[in-house]
């Protein structure tokens, strides 16, 4: 007579229970995957060949998975919170030791790279410190760079022009012969103005004036003002940047570019300087550009009017966008890549070694990463959602019933141990 089967089923319902205990103490960790319980059957080895008669020796837990379904996502209030919709892992570096995690409560330590809680840190691409670009050819901690954003000359930028105005010129407008005076309002029919900024960032008042001079032809003037007020553009404001001219249906002719150019002085004695490049005080040409203006009869407006340069700025905040790329916006109003965040994935999720701290390690069975450092949302990987977390995918309901069936269990299995005990106690006071 054996107590073996009930034994190993009071072993196997507890080991149950324990399985079933984490899982429901971890309902609440971000990232936290649950884990299952399997068993097998036990059966004694047999030298003649399995027979048809073999009564099995209890059973016993095979192995503890884990399931890699996704959780539930949740919104956080910490920018720098990450979640993963979908596969994949975070990469994460303990002065080189690599793990994998699900957890993406992230923060900025004191030297600026993102870490978790234990300071881990987060891996991705990071800006060249030379050429200013993503470097992908590995993954590297994420160091931010949280200095204040260089300003931009209006017109420094090759890829679009200085100044870009896109305005409707009112056709009913008169000729005016009167030679033009920027400070005589009566010497031209619109104006309008923005800022302009140099080298250094600092702010200029450029305004552009429209001055009918013939049917379908408009000269174009403009002037620069620096901050203490004074004009220090050429050529002489009596001069036009350049002449527009329209055909009968109101649109630039193709003959009209509908573009000029503004040279700026550096304005000796100005106290600030205007050039536009360099420090030099030499004088440069920027572009004006008006390509899309018109001339029908309606009022005159500004469909747009922007230029290319900023002053400089500082960082007020971060978001990361579902490709991983972390924006910086600045008070100039400008965003600039300040990394990338990269995800990873295995062929065989369940084969990795649970490290605890919501981390995983990289083993035989769980094969290697693919890719080490992968863009969220390209292959198979989850994209990213920020300021948001994935919560614990444990089924509280569906722990508490399986609780429940595994206590069960367990009594069913002490029943079986004590009805063992019954029945050697009755062949014991046979007499």
């Amino acid at each position: 007579m054996s107590f073996q089967q009930g034994l190993s089923g009071l072993n196997a319902a507890s080991k149950s229970l324990d399985v079933i205990g984490n899982n429901v103490a971890n309902t609440n960790t971000v990232g936290y995957k649950q884990s299952r319980a399997e068993f097998s059957d036990v059966y004694a080895a047999s030298l003649s060949g399995a027979g048809s008669s073999n009564i099995g020796l209890g059973t016993q837990v095979s192995t503890v998975t884990q399931q890699f379904t996704q959780g539930n996502i949740t919104a956080s209030n910490n920018p720098m919170d990450v979640a993963i919709n979908g596969r994949g892992f975070f990469r994460m570096s303990q002065g080189g030791a690599i793990s994998y995690t699900r957890n993406g409560q992230f923060q900025m330590d004191k030297n600026n790279y993102i870490v978790d809680a234990r300071g881990l840190q987060l891996t991705g691409f990071a800006l060249n410190a030379t050429t200013g670009v993503l470097d992908t050819s590995t993954p590297v901690p994420i160091q931010l760079n949280t200095g204040d954003q260089p300003p931009l000359a209006t017109g420094a930028a090759t890829t679009a022009p200085g100044v870009l105005a896109q305005l409707n010129l009112d056709s009913r407008n008169p000729i005016i012969a009167t030679a033009f005076n920027y400070q005589d309002p009566t010497t031209f029919n619109q104006s309008t103005s923005l800022a302009i900024y140099d080298s250094q960032g600092n702010p200029y008042s450029q305004t552009l004036y429209f001055k009918k001079s013939a049917t379908n032809i408009w000269d174009v003037y403009s002037t620069v003002t620096n901050p203490q007020g004074n004009t220090i553009s050429v050529p002489a404001p009596t001069t036009p940047i350049t002449t527009l001219t329209f055909g009968t249906n109101g649109t630039l002719t193709s003959s009209s570019l509908g573009a000029g150019s503004l040279t700026v002085l550096a304005a000796p004695g100005a106290g600030s300087p205007a050039n536009f490049i360099t420090l030099s005080g030499a004088n440069i040409v920027f572009p004006v550009s008006f390509s899309g203006t018109s001339q029908y009869g309606a009022s005159f407006g500004v469909n747009a009017l922007s230029q290319d340069g900023y002053s400089s700025g500082k960082l007020t905040g971060t978001s990361i966008s579902p490709d991983g790329f972390i924006k910086g916006r600045y008070t100039n109003g400008q965003t600039k890549t300040l990394g990338q965040v990269t995800v990873t994935n295995f062929q065989n999720p369940q084969g990795l070694q649970p490290l605890g701290n919501n981390q995983w390690g990289e083993t035989s069975s769980s094969g290697n990463a693919v890719p080490v450092a992968g863009v969220p949302g390209s292959g198979s990987l989850g994209v990213l959602q920020s300021s948001a977390v994935e919560d614990s995918n444990v089924d509280l309901t569906a722990e508490l019933v399986n609780m429940i069936t595994a206590q069960r269990v367990y009594q069913a299995n002490a029943q079986t141990i004590k009805t063992q005990d019954s029945i050697m106690q009755t062949l014991v006071n046979l007499r």
